[in-house]
C-alpha cells in the first residue's frame, strides 16, 4: 500500500500559518511513500524527521522507512528530486523547497526526453 505524502506535511504548514490549500498542495510538495512510512512521519517538519532518518543509519533502529544507509537516503533523495538541503529546512524555506524542486523535477525531465 502506498499514499501520496506532503514531503512538507500539510497539517505543519496549516500550524505555521500556510493555510491556503493552493500553496499546501502543490506538486511539487507531493512525493509517493508507503503507508507505513508516512504514517510514521505524520505531521513533523522535514528537517525533523529527515534527522530521524539519518540517524537511522547511524543506530539501526528503523522507526521511518528502510533506508540502511546514507547513501541510500541520498540516492533516493535524488531520484525523488527532493533537495538534500531538506534536512534543514522548516516551514520558513517552503518557497524556497518548492523552486529547488520544481528546478530538479524540470531537469530529470528533459534529461529522460533526450534520451529518447
Amino acid at each position: 500500500m502506498g499514499d501520496v505524502h506532503h514531503i512538507f506535511p500539510k497539517q505543519y504548514l496549516i500550524d505555521n500559518g500556510i493555510n491556503d490549500k493552493s500553496k499546501y498542495n502543490q506538486v511539487a510538495n507531493f512525493t509517493y511513500l508507503d503507508t507505513p512510512t508516512n504514517i510514521a512521519v505524520g505531521k513533523d517538519e522535514p528537517c525533523k524527521y529527515f534527522t530521524k532518518v539519518f540517524e537511522q543509519c547511524k543506530t539501526g533502529e528503523y522507526h521511518i522507512g528502510n533506508l540502511k544507509s546514507e547513501e541510500a537516503i541520498k540516492k533516493n533523495l535524488a531520484d525523488n528530486c527532493i533537495p538534500i538541503e531538506i534536512k534543514n529546512w522548516t516551514f520558513k524555506d517552503y518557497e524556497k523547497f518548492l523552486a529547488e524542486r520544481r528546478k530538479l523535477m524540470a531537469a530529470k525531465i528533459k534529461a529522460y526526453y533526450e534520451k529518447l
